[in-house]
């Protein structure tokens, strides 16, 4: 059986999440973006669910380079979501080609639950020896897509990844997974798997501009039950709902 994290982003998802059962939810807002840190609201929510909730915490888009300031909000925002009921917190950081093993250490310290090192660690050139530094540090997992940009096409590095961490740290592959591919993805040996199972969703939109009315769509992206339960089949077969 390989552990299926289920990435979530709004209350649809959240009461997605309870009815599927995943192994964990990753839990952030703005997926589109990346994913930044959700509000107290969503992660109480989530952990009303019983399923273990591990809080995506980053300040802000872009790239992974914090000034002191960013760092103090990701460990005030790892104390609070551990606070909440968090079992775990999600964070990254680099200090130009490497890992800011200056932050993980501190989240380490700040948190009661496991700390998962995300993607930030496909920008690194040297991934073996990060997985030796952040194994080290004591961060649980790593999510990482094997330094491409989906998954399904780094099998080969995420089996030489998940081979060279077995026994140190778990490895978690994700980026553009979905139930095509999930079984090839968990077929290297990966730890874990990472997806959102996400749709699209179509609301009509009225818009008033002074003595003016008109009509318009906007488009958001949500989880897809049906997508998220074949994953969780095809890696977890047979597991109770």
């Amino acid at each position: 059986m390989t552990a299926f994290e289920l990435a979530v982003q709004d209350p649809t998802g959240v009461a997605i999440a309870e009815r599927v059962r995943p192994t964990r939810m990753e839990l952030c807002s703005a997926l589109s973006t990346g994913g930044v840190t959700p509000s107290a609201g969503l992660i109480e929510q989530a952990v009303a669910t019983g399923v273990p909730v591990h809080v995506l915490v980053r300040p802000r888009e872009g790239g992974f380079t914090y000034d002191d300031v960013e760092k103090r909000t990701i460990l005030a925002d790892v104390r609070h979501a551990m606070s909440l009921g968090a079992a775990g917190a999600v964070i990254g950081g680099l200090v130009g080609d490497a890992v800011d093993l200056d932050l993980v250490v501190r989240v380490r310290a700040a948190s009661d639950g496991e700390v998962t090192f995300h993607r930030a660690f496909d920008q690194l050139s040297d991934q073996r020896a990060a997985l030796d530094q952040l194994a080290e540090a004591g961060v649980a997992r790593v999510l990482t897509s094997g330094g491409r940009s989906a998954a399904a096409d780094a099998l080969v590095e995420l089996r030489a990844l998940a081979a060279h961490a077995a026994g140190l740290l778990q490895v978690m592959a994700g980026a553009g997974v979905t139930s095509r591919n999930a079984a090839s993805i968990a077929a290297t040996g990966v730890d874990a798997v990472h997806a959102s199972a996400k749709r699209t969703v179509t609301d009509r939109l009225t818009v008033s501009l002074g003595s003016a009315a008109g009509a318009g769509e906007t488009r958001y992206a949500t989880t897809d039950e049906d997508e998220a339960t074949v994953i969780r089949e095809i890696l977890a077969p047979g597991a109770a709902l």
